[in-house]
């Protein structure tokens, strides 16, 4: 990732959440891990530059963060989860507490490349649910005026997958005139975007983390796990 200074914050505007004042508790101190993706391999890929940026602003807000490279990443079915990227997305998946999801718009929806990352990721891992109660902000990019339809419909995949995917979002139009010679993104009203949502990302991710398994704790599936121990100690008994 290039430096991590980031020139266009207005550093007094800019505060870490303080939950102690929300009464929150904080059973965890360590940094909030967040997992970034985005939808595009090409070498000017806005997505990717949109999530370095979305990274530096995380950093300042305490979090610790990692961008996962998609490039080498196998079309599901055309190899199996024992493939090197698959393991490594899969194994950054289960290490965050929160992710990123920045795809770039293509024919009116999210790229091909962002819903391959979200295929390989399963909802179950054995007894683990790798997203389950994390949570998830959401951003596109576009060459063309403001759209919504990427992000409209990674927040339903979000759900599908059983994250806590926070209300704001980010859209970037015409990207392409959005950054300087450095790749570095100039100062705007969608830069002052992306901050709000990462700051509301961390928010969510701080209130939540310590209770996910609760917020997520389902009736049926606990009807389920009953009749199924239920039918194992009958049959331990015969």
């Amino acid at each position: 990732m290039p430096d991590l200074e980031t020139p266009n914050l207005v550093e007094d505007q800019l505060h870490q959440p303080d939950l102690g004042a929300l009464g929150a508790p904080l059973a965890s101190t360590h940094p909030p891990r967040i997992l970034l993706l985005h939808g595009s391999l090409r070498e000017q890929s806005y997505s990717r530059r949109v999530n370095e940026e979305a990274a530096r602003i995380l950093q300042k807000l305490g979090c610790e963060t990692r961008v996962y490279n998609p490039s080498g990443l196998p079309l599901p079915d055309d190899a199996d989860a024992s493939h090197p990227k698959v393991q490594e997305l899969r194994d950054l998946v289960t290490w965050a507490e929160g992710m990123v999801w920045s795809s770039p718009e293509r024919h009116g929806s999210m790229s091909a490349v962002m819903k391959l990352q979200i295929d390989w990721i399963p909802l179950s891992i054995g007894s683990v649910r790798p997203t389950q109660g994390k949570t998830l902000a959401l951003m596109q990019v576009e060459g063309g005026s403001q759209s919504f339809n990427a992000v409209n419909q990674m927040r339903i995949l979000g759900r599908w997958m059983r994250c806590l995917t926070i209300p704001n979002q980010s859209s970037v139009a015409r990207a392409f005139t959005e950054f300087d010679d450095a790749g570095r993104m100039k100062p705007s009203p969608y830069y002052r975007r992306i901050v709000d949502v990462m700051e509301e990302l961390v928010k969510f991710t701080l209130l939540t983390r310590d209770i996910k398994e609760h917020l997520t704790d389902r009736y049926s599936e606990r009807v389920e796990s009953a009749e199924e121990l239920s039918k194992r100690m009958a049959q331990k008994d015969i």
